[in-house]
């Protein structure tokens, strides 16, 4: 069976390369042609301007608002906001009392929605409990098989709620990736719903409301404790009901606790979504309720402060709405692209001045790269409502330092192999066996770093981190899919094989001579041996020109030995 080559391997992988680039293309102007794509990114707040509201929270019974609940309001309309696919929006408080929220482009009615309801906080028992994919269409249960009540449900557990149409719209909800972060809108009181959990991607369908979250006065988090006092290890979530609060509960939790499989369980539900869905192993008739079951301290925490301020009786009015302007405008925005076309230009000049032509395959990699990620992005605004603020640029900037270090790391293992002596088809093999390992840690390193920042930060600091990603990605395929291959069929020209002066592969430039060639005798850098005919000329003439540190060694020796030599005759000479 005959061999692959590396040079038919790298012009394979270039035309994968290309086929990428193909459906990059095709889907963004697919997206262009019958959706509302655009060859522009999307711009941010900061970039492009959009709409600022000023809310006045509303609290039931003329109550004063805390700061702490005012803080968990901000909070809430922040992940609303966020989940509506809405992002780089600006969410903070004004003088104590107002929130200050800033959109780009023009909020929709859903969105101005989203923004002004207070939270719901509500706990449901739960009928039935699934996986999260939706069914296929033609998989779905029979409209002869559906479930027909047989009477009108007698309680919030009555498995009649469960009809013909509530189950049609159990299978076909989807609670599998983004799909579970989709806003929610209110549901009914007084029905039996269909609801996901987004953290484990479970689907439920729930009895009508039974306990409100406003009937909680306080929760909190700690570790479990035995009748001595002593912990035991675990976490837990601790809930306080007021006097109304804790009749009704102990009302829920008696029928519960007699009851088997999943309608044992009531489901905490927060703003639609369902945030756990506890079991019942008690009557809790003091109003104080523990929920336990594999929390860290972080998710105790979480799910306290959501029962805590998760069903703030607030609202919100708009007391202001205005367009506002770009916050840093065409001028800071044309200042960064100057500097990072000064930086790119700086990158440029330095690749050629430091490899000669092999500086162009860096230019034409950072082009690459660079078309790219400017692809994805455009259809990142397109499918995920991704915007790219000045904090994003940036990291864009910031990237094409980090894209070029792969670039000379990869050159400049070549150069080592060179410097043993290696010829150049062997030292791009060897050099990208090298330097591969490198340039993933590397990336690897940029891409945790990016992903905890984007994860930790809010506001344009995660544009910053989200850039820095994506262009670690881009440079990782630019890297495996058009450097290395390029190089691989570079090294089989004249021109970079035969080490050209201006190749920036040039022998005497790398130090591989003066070449030692055996019997004491150093060949110089215009001592050439004649070359010979056919393909071996060149293979011969490289391996002419390339030495191994070994024979260097044994050349600078041999010439000591022979300058102590000659001086020791003069001295004896001169003494006679």
């Amino acid at each position: 069976m005959a061999r692959t080559g590396p040079a038919t391997v790298a012009r394979r992988v270039l035309v994968w390369l290309g086929v990428v680039f193909l459906v990059l293309s095709g889907l963004l102007v697919g997206g262009t042609v019958w959706g509302n794509a655009s060859w522009a990114p999307k711009l941010a707040l900061d970039l492009e301007g959009g709409t600022q509201m000023i809310l006045t929270p509303e609290v039931a019974g003329n109550k004063e608002i805390t700061d702490q609940q005012l803080q968990q309001a901000v909070e809430i309309i922040r992940e609303r906001v966020n989940g509506s696919g809405v992002t780089e929006a600006e969410i903070t408080t004004q003088s104590g009392d107002n929130v200050v929220v800033s959109l780009p482009g023009i909020p929709s009615a859903e969105t101005r929605e989203l923004i002004q309801t207070s939270a719901q906080l509500q706990f449901r028992p739960v009928l039935k409990v699934g996986n999260g994919d939706p069914v296929p269409p033609k998989e779905r249960t029979p409209e002869d098989q559906l479930p027909t009540p047989s009477a009108e449900p007698t309680g919030a557990s009555d498995s009649n709620w469960i009809d013909a149409q509530l189950m049609k719209k159990y299978e076909a909800l989807d609670c599998t990736g983004e799909a579970a972060q989709a806003p929610v809108k209110d549901k009914p009181l007084d029905e039996a719903v269909v609801s996901c959990d987004p953290t484990t991607g479970t689907k439920y369908i729930l009895g009508p409301v039974e306990v409100q979250g406003d009937l909680i006065t306080d929760a909190g988090f700690g570790q479990v404790q035995n009748s001595t006092g002593a912990s035991l290890g675990q976490w837990a979530v601790n809930i306080d009901f007021n006097n109304k609060g804790t009749a009704k509960f102990e009302e829920v939790t008696s029928r519960l606790v007699s009851m088997q499989g999943v309608k044992n369980q009531f489901a905490i539900v927060l703003d639609g979504k369902v945030i756990s869905a506890p079991q019942t192993n008690s009557v809790i008739s003091n109003g104080d309720a523990q929920i336990t079951g594999g929390f860290t301290e972080d998710t105790a925490r979480a799910l306290s402060e959501q029962l805590k301020y998760g069903a703030l009786p607030i609202s919100f009015d708009i007391q202001s709405e205005r367009q506002i302007s770009a916050t840093l405008g065409e001028d800071q925005l044309r200042s960064g692209l100057i500097a990072g076309a000064i930086g790119l230009l700086l990158v440029v000049v330095y690749s050629l001045l430091q490899y000669r032509a092999l500086g162009f395959v860096t230019v034409a990699s950072l082009v690459v790269a660079g078309v790219m990620t400017y692809l994805a992005i455009c259809i990142l605004g397109w499918t995920e409502n991704y915007r790219l603020s000045l904090a994003g640029v940036a990291g864009l900037i910031v990237a094409i330092g980090q894209t070029a270090d792969s670039f000379i790391v990869y050159f400049e293992r070549i150069r080592d192999e060179l410097r043993d002596g290696r010829g150049l088809v062997s030292a791009v093999e060897n050099g990208w066996r090298r330097a591969k390992q490198t340039v993933l840690a590397s990336k690897a390193v940029n891409l945790l770093a990016a992903i905890v920042l984007y994860f930790v930060a809010v506001g344009n600091v995660r544009g910053f981190a989200f850039t820095l990603g994506l262009t670690a990605v881009a440079d990782l395929i630019v890297v495996f899919m058009f450097t290395h291959p390029t190089l691989q069929m570079l090294a089989r020209t004249r021109f970079f094989a035969g080490g050209h002066r201006l190749s920036g592969l040039d022998p005497e430039r790398l130090g591989v001579v003066p070449l030692y060639r055996g019997a004491g005798r150093v060949r110089t850098a215009t001592d050439r041996t004649p070359p010979k005919s056919g393909k071996n000329a060149a293979a011969a003439g490289e391996a002419g020109r390339r030495q191994t540190i070994a024979e260097r060694r044994k050349a600078e020796a041999a010439n000591g030995q022979e300058s102590m030599a000659g001086s020791s005759k003069g001295s004896e000479e001169e003494g006679k």
